[in-house]
């Protein structure tokens, strides 16, 4: 499985970290079915993890205008002890509900950004808390919950700068601990650590390129185009499965 070293897994990588950083969910909601057409289920969530961790520093760098403690402690706490129990859930699980867990996810999600499309949560601590459960839940469990996060980031209004340097923050606190989890839950194969210092460039050059083009491609409507291909791919995750 491992023998013959994909260049096409790492061109669709790169495309994964650029439209997710247009689109606002995250590169994981991509990258995670993508990468269970070339490798393990178990093995991606390893790679994902790493992946993450490469892209977050990133965008660390190019947005550090602020931070919201408040967001950082309410939902970044309970985002990091869900994605524990998430990781540690995923190894009790057969794969193939995994999978079939991803694909409804993948799914539902999008389906309910694009028929909801005015979708707010009230600005509370109660609902950042139950957001960074979940989204650390859904993390930690099938590799990807950013958008959870983000809708929940949503309804307290921030700036652009202060919601993505947030955000990002808190996704390199679940990716640092669910990175520990799965290694491990032997998730991190030393088969696929040849991967790694690629993913690793891949995210600094993707998130990179993908906040350039922000510049020309209004993310609104860049959005609409991310949930629909991630229905598509959703679809195609499902089908998969029963194929």
């Amino acid at each position: 499985m491992f023998k013959d070293f994909s260049i096409i897994f790492l061109i669709l990588a790169f495309i994964a970290e650029v439209i997710g950083t247009i689109g606002g969910f995250g590169s994981s909601v991509f990258f995670v079915p993508i990468g269970n057409f070339y490798f393990d289920f178990y093995t991606v969530l390893g790679l994902t993890a790493v992946f993450h961790l490469s892209s977050n520093l990133s965008k660390i760098a190019l947005f550090r205008k602020g931070l919201n403690r408040q967001l950082l402690i309410y939902l970044g706490i309970p985002s990091v002890l869900f994605v524990i129990i998430g990781g540690v859930l995923s190894d009790k699980l057969d794969t193939t509900i995994l999978k079939i867990l991803l694909a409804v996810f993948l799914i539902s999600l999008s389906t309910l950004f694009l028929v909801k499309k005015e979708l707010k949560i009230e600005p509370t601590k109660k609902s950042s808390i139950a957001g960074g459960a979940i989204s650390g839940f859904t993390a930690g469990l099938v590799g990807t919950g950013g958008a959870i996060r983000g809708i929940t980031m949503n309804a307290f209004n921030l700036k652009k700068d202060v919601f993505i340097a947030t955000s990002t923050m808190i996704d390199l606190m679940i990716d640092s601990t669910r990175t520990i989890v799965y290694y491990n839950n032997g998730y991190i194969k030393k088969e696929i650590w040849i991967y790694i210092p690629f993913l690793f460039v891949i995210g600094f050059a993707g998130t990179h390129l993908g906040k350039y083009l922000l510049k020309f491609i209004p993310q609104e409507r860049f959005k609409v185009i991310s949930l629909g291909l991630i229905l598509l791919i959703g679809i195609v995750t499902g089908l998969k499965i029963v194929l």
